[in-house]
């Protein structure tokens, strides 16, 4: 795929307002991580959630596997793919609490330490080129903002859905015919 060139990004098409440019650039970004993970799979084997997890794991050896899943923002049964991926790949190694079998602690591998140390064509990498370019007052400032939309995001997920009326076996939920009783349950008067 050839990548788009600069102004693609940078030149805002007319009359877009800031909230759609703002998407906009968002949606780039995106697009950009994805292709770059898919060319670290390609060329280290790994894809950048897992490679982040191998850093962050060789930076703090021994983390709780629930600990990491909060750092990452992500779901437990998430990170427990990546641990699982990055342990048939021998990058990392899980042992489980000895007082909570339901926790594990993580480790990395000695692959796993060289992987880590790896940095050119990494997602990491560019990261580091495009703050080193900045100021710290733009950094801070893209900080706020990216943690004020993380934030706004997880507020919105966290809402409760509206209802919905739940499905019966053979019966169309509407407002005319409502089984009293779904199959196989007890009825509300027994």
């Amino acid at each position: 795929m050839t990548p788009r060139p600069r102004a693609a990004i940078e030149s805002p098409p007319p009359r877009l307002g800031e909230v759609l440019d703002f998407l906009r650039l968002m949606w780039a970004a995106d697009h950009a991580l994805q292709a770059a993970s898919k060319r670290m799979r390609t060329s280290l084997g790994v894809t950048g959630p897992q490679r982040l997890v191998i850093r962050i794991v060789s930076r703090f050896p021994g983390l709780p596997a629930g600990q990491i899943a909060r750092l990452l923002h992500v779901h437990p049964s998430t990170l427990t793919g990546i641990l699982k991926r990055l342990e048939r790949q021998g990058l990392v190694r899980r042992r489980p609490d000895p007082r909570d079998g339901r926790r594990s602690f993580v480790g990395v591998t000695e692959k796993g330490r060289r992987l880590a140390a790896a940095g050119a064509g990494t997602v990491e990498a560019a990261v580091e080129q495009v703050l080193a370019a900045m100021s710290p007052a733009q950094v801070e400032g893209a900080r706020a903002v990216l943690v004020a939309l993380a934030v706004a995001l997880e507020a919105r997920s966290a809402r409760p859905r509206p209802r919905r009326p739940p499905a019966y076996r053979g019966v169309k939920a509407s407002a005319t015919t409502m089984p009293d009783t779904l199959e196989g349950s007890e009825s509300p008067s027994t």
